[in-house]
């Protein structure tokens, strides 16, 4: 064992600079986007405004802007605005026993210009425009270089807009420890949807600036049931259960406790989920409480199965003066006097609703037993038989027993065997992320980002078109249709994919089972839909738009049919770019092929919503684009521009060209994994609805493979 040194000095104590200090308390409050968006929603609340817009961007790491209608900051008080302890909350320490807002230290703008660049423009009711200010490490800096640190006059609404761009650039460590754009955002999205809950008189709205559809918007005026509906979905709101809980200065097991009241809304026995969901308000302010989550959880033990979970929002009003709001950070946390107290009164409360709800479950089932019907009250245990009505041809029709014999025994080899649940093969197998998405020169505004849940595709509208040669190819298309095959599409229970590489699927109907080639079947059905859209086909957006030039020379660098000849590859680029630069507008009048001056493609067309293509095939597309689409007649241009972009749409998955071995299989599993929960969940669905199958698929690509009555003939045989 060593000796201790007993050379080694004590290291002198010094003060840390004032910049290490303020970062160091800016990454106490400042964890995330999420958490500098949570001070910064409560100053807009604690303004009087009644309408917050929220954008961000990347996550909120590159942009996080929150615009409200508040009062507004008065010109004088913007040079120290982003100082720390600067508030207009509190004057004394003895304010913090009377606290009525979010804010009282004046920490969390100054915290935010420690780590990011922060502009603040902002207009009190009084004044003629609006003020535009800068900050970085909680000092004014000029709006532009060359200017005087301080306030400028621009355009503006009463309110405030605070603007944080480049979040963490100057603390690398904290920026590489956050998760993904998607996650982070994921987490904006759950306190902006707290808060809205909370505050349902209040107009919240909250998008990226990729797209012009907010993935959260509340109306001002609402209620909170309301707020939890339209934000949590209908199966939560059908099962809210609500109570009122209020204490007054008398005593609760000999305890003094003062007044106060709760309001909670929570989930009936009904409902279950995976995870515990708690909205937990304390004098308005959102906070975490093991200790309440603890008690609200056990409660629900015994009364929902075990492995489920409850939705909980929780309002608790407290005075002021036995809350301490002050000890964590971001406020994350509160205590109270008499805390456990409190927490069995209303935990008590809510467990005398649920026991009473609980008793009078009724849990319904049918079941046919000749022409009658029999129910059974589950939770009473009653059960009755309710006869039909029998009405004779000029009868009274009184109801009475039926005397008609039971229905004749169907034999076990015309039953059709499918599940309740429609369980596939795939449902065996771990489940697929569903908004996976691939990216081939830019981002598709079809991807709706984050964990968000999905919209159901609607109806596809047959557009309005007066054009001779689209009125003629739908007419084709419906006198080719085979009454029969359209028929079994139609009414078929999806079984699987059997090999994605080939196209192969199986599908049910009745007692026969079928193998098709949804390959084909995709081609000819995305081509129905483009002429059954022709002219109003919605657009997915390339953000940024790549230049089509480029993706032709992409495409012409690796086609065969090219390299294979003495044609000059620049030649046949650059006269499939011309063919397609002369006839934009047609394009993107009936396509939605929209081609900018400068030649970029900005928009291709969406057939199927919920569907996104294979953009790796978007070279090869432009370029067949040249020699198969017939530019000369008007008919055949819109046939065969359809019959290619309907091969655009057929699902395959494609890989580089030798991709590294290590990861040859892991492109093969995400690229399969990806097409199939596609073509089970959009393409399958869209064949059943809208293709009206030709006959000619019936020669080798919809083949019959079993059928059960002919089973039964060999078993017995056997």
């Amino acid at each position: 064992m060593a000796e201790k040194d007993s050379t080694h000095e004590p290291l002198p104590i010094r003060l840390l600079q004032e910049a290490v200090i303020n970062r160091i308390a800016a990454g106490e409050i400042i964890h995330r986007p999420a958490s500098a968006l949570k001070e910064l929603i409560e100053n807009c609340l604690d303004a009087g405004a009644t309408s917050i817009r929220i954008t961000v961007k990347d996550g909120g790491l590159k942009l996080l802007q929150i615009q409200d209608d508040g009062c507004g900051i008065r010109k004088s008080d913007l040079p120290i605005l982003a100082e720390r302890f600067t508030t207009s909350k509190i004057s004394s320490f003895s304010d913090l026993s009377k606290l009525t807002t979010y804010g009282f230290r004046g920490e969390a703008l100054a915290s935010i210009s420690y780590v990011a660049n922060l502009t603040v423009t902002t207009k009190i009711k009084t004044d003629s425009c609006a003020w535009k200010a800068c900050y970085e490490n909680g000092k004014l800096v000029p709006v532009k270089d060359s200017m005087r640190a301080e306030p400028k006059a621009a355009a503006g609404t009463d309110g405030t807009t605070i603007a944080v761009e480049n979040m963490f650039y100057n603390t690398p460590n904290r920026l590489s420890a956050l998760r993904s754009s998607a996650e982070e955002y994921g987490r904006i999205l759950d306190v902006v949807t707290k808060y809205a809950v909370h505050n349902p008189h209040v107009a919240f709205t909250c998008k990226k600036t990729s797209t012009t559809t907010p993935d959260v918007t509340t109306p001002s005026a609402s209620t909170v049931p309301l707020a939890i509906r339209q934000l949590y979905g209908q199966t939560i709101a059908k099962e809210l259960l609500r109570v009122n809980v209020t204490g007054t200065e008398d005593s609760v097991d000999d305890i003094s406790v003062a007044a106060w009241s709760a309001e909670a809304y929570f989930t009936s026995a009904n409902y279950q989920a995976k995870k515990t969901v708690l909205l937990l308000f304390i004098n308005h302010r959102l906070v975490e409480s093991p200790h309440i989550r603890k008690a609200l959880e056990t409660i629900y033990t015994g009364i929902i199965p075990k492995g489920s979970s409850p939705f909980v929002y929780l309002s608790m009003q407290l005075d002021p003066r036995s809350v301490d709001v002050n000890v964590h950070p971001t406020k994350r946390e509160v205590h109270f006097l008499n805390e456990e107290a409190i927490i069995n009164r209303i935990c008590d409360k809510v467990q005398e609703s649920l026991i009473s709800q609980s008793q009078s479950r009724i849990f319904e089932y049918q079941q046919l037993i000749g022409n009658s019907v029999v129910r059974k009250d589950a939770g009473k245990g009653k059960e009755r038989q309710l006869i039909e009505e029998d009405k004779e041809e000029g009868g009274s029709g009184s109801s009475t027993i039926s005397s008609t014999p039971a229905a004749k025994k169907i034999l076990s080899q015309h039953k059709v065997r499918t599940s309740q649940k429609d369980r596939t093969l795939d449902s065996m197998f771990p489940v697929v992320d569903p908004a996976y998405r691939r990216d081939a020169g830019g981002s598709s505004s079809q991807d709706n980002g984050g964990n968000r849940p999905r919209k159901k595709s609607g109806e596809i509208e047959e557009s309005e078109c007066y054009l001779r040669s689209v009125i003629e190819l739908r007419a084709r298309i419906e006198k080719g249709k085979h009454q029969q095959l359209t028929e079994i599409l139609q009414n078929h229970t999806f079984v699987g994919i059997v090999d994605s590489s080939r196209c192969l699927s199986l599908i049910q109907h009745s007692t026969k089972l079928y193998l098709i080639n949804h390959g084909v079947l995709a081609e000819e059905l995305f081509y129905q839909l483009g002429v059954r859209q022709f002219g109003n086909m919605r657009r997915i957006k390339l953000d940024p738009a790549p230049s089509v030039k480029t993706l032709l020379t992409l495409a012409a660098d690796v086609e065969q049919g090219i390299k294979g000849t003495q044609l000059n590859r620049a030649h046949v680029v650059d006269r499939i770019l011309t063919i397609l630069m002369d006839r934009r507008e047609m394009l993107s009048e009936y396509f939605s092929v929209k081609i900018s001056e400068d030649g970029n493609l900005e928009t291709i067309p969406l057939l199927l919503r919920d569907y996104t293509p294979n953009l790796d095939k978007l070279p090869l597309f432009l370029l067949r684009l040249g020699p198969q689409v017939d530019w000369t007649s008007e008919r055949e241009c819109f046939d065969t521009f359809l019959r290619e972009l309907a091969y655009f749409y057929v699902p395959e998955p494609l890989l580089p060209e030798d991709p590294p071995e290590e990861d040859s299989a892991k492109l093969m599993t995400d690229a399969e994994k990806a097409v199939a929960w596609q073509i089970q969940h959009a393409l399958f669905p869209a064949l059943s609805r809208y293709l009206a199958a030709p006959k000619l698929l019936l020669d080798r690509d919809v083949v019959e493979v079993a059928n059960l009555p002919d089973l039964y003939r060999v078993f017995e045989r056997c």
